[in-house]
């Protein structure tokens, strides 16, 4: 099944608008859809395309790269035969996937952007530990992208709806209630979406099947994958990797989600766990989100790293996580959350849903908190605040369809004068009270 996904269309703005003058890296979690993606646009855009995978590389292939690459014409007269594919000046697509694993062909991209006959794509993820980039320099030449699991229009595309986004985002712009039996469908599609989650294998399996079941498999070999491969990867991290990562579902369970390092250990300090948390930040399992001390358009100038809140990069995934243990028939977990009948956990499904979709959309997260012991009314915490038009936008999220939000009301009336639009998502319809604007939770992809 080929899924449809909207890093395409930067993929072939990058074809059109570099014309060759640079490479393109492809980032993201493993099994995201990267190689996927990379291939089918090469098949699309370009007359031939050769795909080396260097996870899995023939030692022929390797040689050429030791030891032809000072000689390009007969480097690629060499690819071109071992690969059995015929290349054609500025028509032909190399894609160099999992290039993390041979550092060597990275570098080597300064030298082929300049000879200038074909175009490069590189996929790949730990792009930044200092194994994959030892004795290397990164080329100037390459810009990079960052692909994500599927978004919720991805995943009603998937399921061969088309028509529903483009309305809700007309109603989004001009804060227009769907109504009542729309709004009830498309939350129903929503909840769909945070059951299944959005990684392409997961994705395109419900979408054959309308299966829970066959998707939650694959969602747990996913699971099991990532662990893997921090053992496998995660070098003298693995064993503070593999507690952060375990300890997730329960962090965010709490009412207050910033990552405690003493339920790992009450002698842990961050700054024995920070490569740690950096690591599992780098393969984008995770998305970080930093508390900022001043809510201002510079929100990395106040960010504090050791106070955290740890999401997982999708939703579906926290799901499977947070139940691993448990069978997902027995536990009724799909169908609470389908029915909205789950009171338990829903609110961190929710936050983690909005994490997910702000980073889609290019934010860096952050959020607002502050304690004060002897005035209570300093005290707030705000869940998510991000730069909208050169102004700060708080946004609130809300499980329930309760709307009350003293934190919320505290931060707009101290911060008043550096306050843009300030947002609740919640699971009601539109509606603007106040000087708040209130989304249902499926609107966060719009922010």
């Amino acid at each position: 099944m080929l899924l449809k996904r909207k890093a395409y269309n930067k993929i072939l703005e990058w074809k059109k608008n570099r014309n060759g003058k640079t490479a393109l890296l492809v980032k993201g979690a493993r099994r995201v859809g990267k190689s996927f993606l990379c291939e089918n646009f090469g098949k699309n855009e370009y007359k031939s395309v050769i795909s080396l995978d260097f996870a899995n590389i023939a030692n022929e292939i390797l040689d050429v790269f030791d030891n032809e690459s000072a000689n390009l014409d007969l480097f690629f007269n060499k690819i071109s035969v071992f690969t059995g594919t015929m290349l054609h000046k500025r028509e032909s697509l190399f894609i160099f996937d999992e290039v993390q694993q041979y550092p060597k062909a990275r570098q080597l991209i300064k030298y082929l952007v300049a000879d200038g006959r074909y175009d490069y794509i590189e996929t790949g993820s730990l792009l930044t530990l200092q194994q994959n980039v030892k004795s290397i320099v990164i080329p100037s030449e390459e810009e990079s992208i960052e692909l994500f699991p599927l978004d919720f229009e991805e995943f009603l595309w998937a399921l061969g709806d088309e028509a529903t986004t483009p309305f809700i985002k007309e109603c989004f712009h001009s804060m227009t209630p769907l109504g009542q039996a729309l709004h009830r469908k498309v939350l129903n599609d929503y909840r769909q979406y945070l059951l299944v989650g959005g990684m392409p294998q997961v994705v395109a399996e419900y979408a054959r099947s309308k299966d829970f079941a066959a998707a939650e498999v694959i969602k747990r070999q996913v699971l099991d994958l990532y662990r893997n491969d921090i053992s496998k990867f995660a070098g003298r991290f693995t064993s503070k990797v593999n507690a952060i990562f375990d300890a997730i579902p329960g962090q965010l369970a709490k009412k207050e989600k910033v990552y405690r390092l003493s339920s790992i250990d009450k002698n842990a300090r961050m700054r024995r766990y920070e490569d740690a948390f950096m690591w599992l930040e780098d393969a984008m399992v995770v998305n970080t989100c930093f508390a900022a001390a001043d809510p201002n358009i510079g929100l990395a100038l106040s960010s504090d790293r050791t106070i955290q809140k740890v999401y997982m990069a999708d939703t579906g995934l926290l799901v499977s996580h947070a139940f691993y243990d448990n069978d997902y028939v027995e536990n009724g977990l799909y169908r609470a959350i389908l029915f909205d009948k789950l009171h338990i956990n829903e609110g961190m499904i929710m936050e983690n849903a909005v994490s997910q979709a702000l980073r889609c959309n290019g934010h860096r997260l952050y959020f607002y908190s502050n304690y004060d012991n002897k005035n209570r009314l300093e005290t707030m915490e705000i869940d998510f605040v991000v730069i909208r038009d050169k102004k700060v936008s708080p946004i609130e999220v809300k499980s329930g369809r309760l709307n009350k939000h003293s934190s919320l009301n505290k931060f707009l009336l101290k911060y008043k004068q550096k306050i843009g639009n300030a947002f609740v998502l919640y699971q009601k319809d539109v509606m603007v009270r106040d000087g708040i604007i209130y989304l249902p939770i499926y609107m966060a992809m719009f922010l």
